[in-house]
């Protein structure tokens, strides 16, 4: 399976809907989505499924794998680990209690519809919760070491200590002005790419906290950024437990995503309003 993972991350490629692993010597072997995304994520200790936040095609084959792959552990983005604790099988079945119980509708992600079928998929796991509260986010960016204050001890091993080289900055700065509309002030940007940083690491912390709770394997649902392999989650993982197996699942829309996945699933693009408008 190792040799698998590794022969992928090498050459997935998207044909006609479908995934085409590349194989030396026998050509490729073509499969379906769902089944080529089993195959290349069973046997991982860490599963990181991205998404695109409103689309419900990704939302759906999140839920699909979780129940095909049943781990022990799902670490959500969307929710804190305070969040995490109440959660039981019964509550995450029921959508209407769980949107209720999580005040989804006051927590700026999109509808909960889209993620109901994930949170009951993963009925047979322990939840953790890698959000980081809003509460303390505002304090902890306001604060020139915030993210370091943070982690405390932990800063080193998730490599936080350290900055990001030069030509890395400014890649991340001129991408936050990309995603920003190019409306962002400049001097906002160091401070985006700083937070990006504190989602990554705050969720590989849970991961931490689920495998040595459960032992593993652990699923995580979140953004495609943040499933990025060259620089969100795995980043940071490979830092604190460089003996793990990580694969990232990265989900398109019309073949279209930024990053490096192990694995690549593509979907019909949501047809959404232009969020540049929101700049004008």
């Amino acid at each position: 399976m190792k040799n698998l993972i590794n022969l992928v991350r090498k050459g997935a490629a998207l044909w006609g809907g479908a995934i085409i692993l590349a194989m030396p010597c026998t050509g490729p072997v073509l499969a379906s989505q769902e089944s080529d995304a089993v195959l290349l994520l069973a046997g991982a200790d860490v599963m990181i499924l991205g998404e695109v936040h409103d689309n419900a095609d990704h939302h759906q084959m999140q839920a699909d794998l979780l129940t095909a792959l049943a781990p022990k552990a799902v670490v959500w983005e969307m929710i804190t680990q305070t969040q995490a604790e109440t959660l039981d099988p019964k509550v995450l079945s029921d959508a209407d209690q769980l949107s209720v119980q999580l005040d989804w509708a006051n927590s700026g992600w999109p509808d909960f519809a889209l993620y109901a079928p994930v949170f009951a998929a993963a009925q047979g796991a322990q939840q953790f919760g890698g959000q980081v509260p809003r509460s303390v986010a505002g304090a902890v960016m306001a604060n020139q070491n915030g993210v370091v204050a943070y982690f405390g001890e932990d800063a080193a091993i998730f490599g936080l200590d350290l900055a990001l080289g030069k030509a890395e900055q400014q890649t991340r700065e001129a991408d936050q002005m990309a995603n920003h509309c190019n409306a962002m002030p400049a001097e906002m940007l160091p401070l985006l790419v700083e937070f990006q940083r504190l989602r990554d690491a705050a969720l590989a912390k849970a991961v931490t906290q689920a495998l040595q709770t459960t032992g593993g394997p652990v699923a995580v649902i979140t953004g495609n950024g943040h499933a990025r392999r060259d620089r969100g989650v795995p980043v940071y993982l490979a830092k604190a437990h460089p003996g793990i197996s990580v694969v990232t699942l990265g989900q398109s829309e019309g073949g279209q995503i930024e990053g490096d996945f192990d694995l690549v699933l593509d979907a019909i693009p949501v047809d959404r309003p232009d969020p540049c408008l929101a700049f004008q």
